[in-house]
């Protein structure tokens, strides 16, 4: 074997054989094999509280403010403005701030593991089994599922408010034990795992999810007032905490709430709070100092944790990400009195800078309202918002001689109750004149140049956070995550010396348009070359046709990848988020169960990551709480990869409904949550998950996508489902269940996946040199392909004793173990010898079913294959292809190309793709389109000079507007925010 793979090139050490390196272009295991790592966010459930989905409203506000202040009753639970804060709380501990956020070098050794502030039981909130639930045995079959899909990596979610929800220095020590004991699990099935400290609008109090309730407070912020002075819009809330109608909730609104006052507020405090917001002081530090110790003080505690477990760390827990999603708030914005020409998203009422502060003041307004449909955001009109006085700022009586119930002290200089940019002389909120409307644009460090959110202010905490971890996981893969879409500051060891033969890049990726419509058009547009000033007028971003679009889609993650590499350097490529909402056309797959429009979407952005792009990704997202009615029971989002509401069969009490497709279950009664209906259970029971129906069509289980017709004649159409179908509840299977090469011997240079004709190919790269001394010994190493049997299934083999094949689905159903043969840890086979007990599904009681892990080695014959290769034998052992051939090419050339193809036997599988009425409607939209970016880009020349167009760069919000692409421009209205149901 190489020498070269057997030390860590960051320590020098020997590493154990499950060691991945990340030091150059491509993940390479021990044997010197290039790996590629593809899985799933687990999961996007843990976005929430558990029992607190985003969209109910009761006990939203008491769980948190409850939850915090254990020590004393808590007055923040009252609405009025003038509540006050109880004062005889102990001052929290702040004295041991040693993170240096400004500086590249940062000081984490010092800070100690103190116990004086662990919190006590507490009937709050808790994110204990929002990941997975590992009381009821569901934990094992959704992770079977996953690994019986092909994945073998996991994006593990955790947020901020999870690790430290009661109060500044109080962490949740119950919480950090449930995700060892989930991150163990996850190991008994060999993903490899890195973790994700995850946000999104920086707090789920201000429409997100993250940091805790007690941030914003800090902030001086009162989050009760957000959605009624336009700060930030709640689902809960939506659209007036006093009349609310979460279901109206629009599609993606939530976004918007980037560009509004809580956010922009807490970002830039967050961020660059000593440069822009100097006079907010609390504890004696600046607000960004505090927040950003707190942040990477309970994310220390819990990399401290898992540590201290002994056993996750490089064999199971790989690395760590960067913060999700970093947004600059603020900074960068050029002009308070104008919305944004980089602002794309305009849903519903859109602010500029200073509409938001004078709103947040209690000001009334007049807002440019929009909608977003096929062509983009579109004018439509305008609406009052009428505060009525309410202020988002929190009451001075909150904090009564400047001391806070939750023990800090604010600095007198620091007054609640009025807006804190008026403060720093901003605006004055008596005469409404803006004083400084460049504030946010103008860089601190110099003058005469915009301020650079990326390089002055993410970089230096991406820094502070890496040498935080590195020092208690001395060999985490450290994945960078900077600003979405973004191009990326400097990155290279030479500047940030930490993330030197060690890291990786890590991006996001989704189509906007399929995203926010909800529809998959046969048009679109590059997204990322519009945004980056690839064309001289959006009109030639336009793609027309499912060919372009796909091709349009893979070149954008080519440049994304390409970032990576010229400003990082070499080092992998991770596709961090990726995915599709699965509630198209309004949920019209969720009652005709046609799920062809999102296996096309699925598959136009997963194969954007093949071909010469070659990227691991993680999608977004798997959640086991997902309802048709709630989807991802966060904002509105629905892209989870399973839904047990998709299941053919979903609890003790169902019945049957008429189709012309056949029969198909109705659908189980709703889990309360509380005072609404939120969905299933949030993590079904194996007994549930294991029990399935005899009476379903095969029609239907071929449009899901679930059923491998049998080959030959036959004409049984029933079909006798086995213990375990897995892919029950799978959305889009097709698309995501998808081959890919696991462990490649040399370098790959392309490999594709052909849906429709069920075709795969790989194309790879050996060198005599680098390649020819690979393996161990003498042993033959080859390269390992995923192969799912969904689209490649054989029905000569049934171990499961069904009459009629079904793709995948069956490899669980007979869970003895077959024989696995030696192969690298990369492919991730998992242990045999663990016993795991399934639940009788009729009784609740063991069943005695041993070996429930999904090895996709174990079950014999399972593929149909033709395979032709350029060189070399292959051989197939369950969903698992292994191709050798030789690592020194035979001509004696220093290198050598070889190239395997791969289609199913029989033809491909029939899954209905939808491609009926291609053309019909669609040139009128592709004009319509056409037109419209035509208008967008060349606004006309008498419109009003307060008018907004998304891409004028002298834009200014006005009252009305007379652009020539808006439609019902002259709709203009004067309304209290509980009449914005229809925006």
């Amino acid at each position: 074997m190489s020498e070269a793979y057997q030390t860590s090139r960051l320590t020098g050490k020997q590493v154990p054989h499950f060691y991945i390196h990340s030091d150059t272009r491509h993940f390479k295991d021990t044997s010197g094999r290039t790996l590629i790592l593809r899985g799933v966010n687990l999961s996007g459930s843990a976005k929430v509280p558990r029992d607190h989905p985003q969209h109910v409203l009761h006990n939203f506000w008491e769980s948190a403010e409850q939850d915090g202040q254990p020590t004393q009753s808590n007055s923040y639970t009252q609405a009025n403005p003038d509540s006050s804060y109880s004062s005889n709380s102990s001052t929290a501990d702040s004295s041991s701030f040693n993170f240096d956020t400004q500086n590249l070098t940062p000081t984490t050794t010092s800070i100690p593991i103190s116990q004086k502030n662990q919190p006590p039981n507490s009937n709050g909130i808790s994110y204990i089994g929002q990941n997975l639930n590992l009381q009821d045995g569901s934990a094992d079959v959704h992770l079977t599922r996953l690994r019986q899909w092909g994945f073998n990596c996991l994006r593990f979610v955790t947020v901020w408010e999870a690790l430290e929800h009661q109060g500044p220095g109080q962490y949740d020590d119950d919480y950090m034990e449930y995700v060892v004991a989930m991150l163990r699990k996850c190991k008994e099935y060999g993903f490899r795992v890195y973790m994700d400290p995850h946000q999104d609008l920086f707090s789920r109090f201000c429409g997100g999810s993250g940091a805790p309730l007690w941030t914003l407070y800090a902030c001086g912020l009162n989050p009760r007032n957000f959605t009624v002075t336009g700060a930030a819009y709640l689902q809960a809330e939506w659209p007036h905490p006093d009349s609310p109608d979460p279901e109206s909730f629009p599609a993606m609104i939530w976004a918007t709430n980037y560009n509004r006052l809580a956010c922009q507020t807490v970002n830039t405090m967050f961020w660059a709070g000593r440069d822009y917001a100097p006079k907010c002081i609390i504890d004696g530090v600046n607000i960004q100092d505090y927040l950003q110790y707190h942040f990477l003080e309970a994310y220390r505690r819990l990399a401290m944790k898992l540590a201290s477990a002994g056993d996750l760390l490089d064999e199971t827990v790989i690395g760590w990400d960067s913060i999700n999603e970093p947004n600059h708030g603020y900074l960068g914005l050029h002009n308070l009195m104008a919305i944004p020409d980089e602002v794309p998203l305009r849903i519903g009422p859109t602010p500029t800078g200073y509409q938001g502060l004078k709103m947040g003041m209690g000001g009334s307004c007049k807002l440019e309202n929009y909608r977003f449909g096929p062509l983009g955001p579109q004018r439509d009109g305008s609406v009052v918002v009428d505060p009525k006085g309410k202020r988002a700022w929190l009451h001075p009586s909150a904090e009564p001689n400047g001391l806070s119930g939750y023990g800090w002290r604010r600095d007198p200089g620091w007054v609640l109750g009025t807006c804190i940019w008026a403060q720093h002389g901003i605006w004055d909120p008596e005469t409404d004149a803006v004083l400084k409307p460049h504030y946010f644009n103008e860089s601190r460090q110099d003058p005469n140049k915009p301020v650079d959110f990326a390089s002055q202010y993410w970089r230096p905490h991406l820094n502070a956070y890496c040498h935080m971890i590195r020092q208690i996981h001395p060999e985490a893969i450290l994945f960078v995550h900077p600003p979405v879409f973004e191009i990326p500051p400097d990155l290279s060891p030479s500047v940030l010396p930490i993330l030197k033969h060690r890291s990786v890049f890590s991006s996001h990726f989704y189509d906007g348009l399929t995203l926010v419509t909800k529809h998959w058009n046969w048009f679109n547009a590059d997204a990322l070359g519009i945004l980056r000033g690839k064309y001289p007028s959006v009109v030639f971003g336009l793609k027309i046709g499912e060919t372009a679009i796909r091709k349009c889609m893979r070149a954008q993650l080519g440049m994304l990848k390409q970032d990576g590499l010229e400003k990082m350097g070499e080092f992998p490529t991770m596709m961090g988020e990726i995915g599709i909402p699965y509630d198209l056309d309004k949920s019209k797959a969720y009652k005709d169960g046609d799920y062809s429009n999102q296996i096309k979407a699925m598959d136009a952005s997963l194969n954007a990551c093949d071909g010469e792009n070659m990227l691991s990704y993680t999608l977004w997202t798997y959640c086991p709480s997902n309802s048709h009615q709630w989807g991802d029971l966060w904002n509105g989002e629905d892209l989870s990869l399973w839904s047990s509401d998709d299941a053919m069969y979903q609890g003790s009490t169902y019945a049957e409904k008429s189709s012309r497709h056949g029969k198909v279950l109705g659908r189980p009664f709703q889990y309360n949550y509380g005072a609404q209906s939120a969905g299933p259970t949030p993590n079904a029971s194996a007994v549930t998950l294991n029990h399935r129906s005899t009476d379903v069509s095969e029609t239907d289980l071929v449009r899901k996508g679930m059923f491998t017709p049998m080959d030959g004649s036959s004409s049984n159409t029933s079909l006798e489902l086995g213990l375990m179908n897995l892919n029950d509840g799978a959305r889009a299977l097709p698309a995501f269940c998808r081959p890919f090469p696991v462990a490649i011997v040399g370098v790959p240079s392309y490999f594709n996946f052909d849906i429709h004709s069920a075709s795969f190919e790989l194309t790879v790269e050996v060198d005599a040199e680098k390649d020819g001394g690979l393996g161990w010994g003498n042993e033959e190493l080859p390269t390992e392909i995923y192969v799912p049997a969904v689209h490649f299934g054989s029905a000569s083999a049934d171990p499961g004793g069904l009459k009629r094949r079904v793709a995948s689905e069956n490899d669980a159903r007979n869970p003895e173990h077959w024989p696995v043969g030696r192969s690298s840890d990369a492919s991730l086979p998992l242990p045999i010898g663990h016993d795991h007990t399934l639940l009788n599904p009729a009784t609740g009681s063991p069943a005695g079913v041993q070996g429930l892990p999904f090895d996709p080695h174990r079950f014999k014959d399972t593929l149909q294959l033709e395979v032709s290769v350029s060189a070399g034998r292959w051989e197939t052992d369950g969903q698992i292809l292994r191709w050798f051939y030789p690592r020194k090419p035979l001509n004696g050339n220093k290198t050598a190309s070889y190239t395997l193809k791969v289609r199913r036997k029989f033809g491909p599988i029939l899954f209905t793709d939808g491609h009926t009425n291609l053309w019909m409607g669609m040139w009128q939209s592709v004009i319509n389109f056409v037109l419209f970016f035509f208008n967008l880009s060349w606004p006309s020349s008498n419109s009003n000079s307060n008018s907004t167009s998304p891409n004028s760069p002298d834009s200014s919000s006005s009252s009305s507007s007379s652009s020539p692409y808006m439609r019902n421009s002259n709709k203009e209205g004067h309304h209290h925010p509980s009449q914005l149901k229809k925006l």
